[in-house]
């Protein structure tokens, strides 16, 4: 018997693979909910599943191991939001339109933010481009409406401050007209 061989039939390892494929099912009955996936699946024959842990794993790789993270970074941040608005301009319902508009505001504003701080954030935090995927794909997924939850409660109260003060009217001054006795 070889030691693959041995491996394979070790209590610990059976275990192991068991608990791997109770998870695998579940994250597969979770992305169920998601048609895109199971169209995927059924025209590439590989499970959603698999193919959703396959695709982190490929993007935790680049971010680690590539110099192209930043890039890589804003294709996510660009790509399938550009197609799903494009898509939501055609559609005759608003709702799509609501969600990647207030998308793009979100994205825009934290791109030009990071614009100014990125090299203090880089030296600050490792692996800030996997961070900054995360959140992207946070903001763009409806089911946890990322964007509307970051416009509402940081985007839409600083604006109207600014707002709020730019229509503040400067004291009137007395002119000569009015001091004369």
């Amino acid at each position: 018997m070889s030691a693959a061989q041995k491996l394979q039939q070790h209590p610990v390892f059976i275990q192991a693979q068991n608990k791997a494929s109770l998870y695998v099912n579940q994250l597969d009955k979770e992305l169920t909910k998601y048609p895109v996936l199971t169209t995927i699946e059924q025209k590439t024959q590989i499970p959603k599943a698999y193919a959703v842990i396959g695709a982190l794993f490929l993007l935790i790789t680049l971010h680690t191991f590539n110099a192209l993270a930043a890039p890589i970074s804003n294709l996510v941040g660009w790509g399938l939001p550009a197609y799903l608005s494009f898509k939501a301009i055609e559609s005759p319902s608003p709702h799509d339109d609501v969600q990647w508009l207030t998308y793009w505001v979100v994205f825009g504003f934290f791109n030009f933010l990071e614009s100014f701080a990125l090299r203090l954030v880089l030296y600050y935090v490792p692996w800030y481009f996997a961070f900054k995927s995360v959140f992207i794909v946070w903001l763009q997924l409806p089911a946890f409406r990322g964007a509307q939850t970051a416009y509402f409660s940081v985007l839409k109260p600083v604006l109207q401050n600014i707002s709020s003060q730019s229509r503040v009217v400067a004291p009137a001054t007395t002119t000569n007209s009015e001091h004369t006795d």
